[in-house]
């Protein structure tokens, strides 16, 4: 009998510990708000997709939940100016039609504006 007890004690915290990483996805008007997820539950990546491409601001996280990557698409491509963030380190890079048009690179401690 304790030994029952024990498994299905073990069987519900494993349970009840599992994290959810399924995407999800939330229609908002035209637009359908996007998560997916790390396989340890954190946050991967969010956004939107609009007539099912991605559209607008998304943003891209570590398996710690840290930003490591924002940007925007349009219809379905890359545009504008793209971060990505690695230590101390940020990555400005341009697109046009998600082609690379720039790269700039700041490091330590330099201000930077983003928006």
């Amino acid at each position: 009998m304790k030994t029952i007890t024990f498994f299905i004690a073990l069987f519900m915290t494993v349970a009840i510990s599992a994290q959810d990483t399924e995407p999800t996805f939330t229609k908002e008007g035209d637009k359908v708000i996007a998560t997916y997820y790390h396989e340890n539950g954190q946050i991967a990546q969010t956004g939107e997709f609009l007539k099912g491409k991605l559209n607008g601001e998304w943003n891209m996280f570590d398996q710690a939940g840290k930003k490591i990557a924002t940007g925007e698409y349009a219809k379905g491509k890359k545009t504008g100016k793209w971060f990505f963030f690695k230590g101390e380190t940020i990555q400005e890079v341009d697109f046009e039609n998600s082609q690379i048009v720039s790269v700039e690179q700041h490091e330590g401690k330099e201000a930077l504006v983003i928006n």
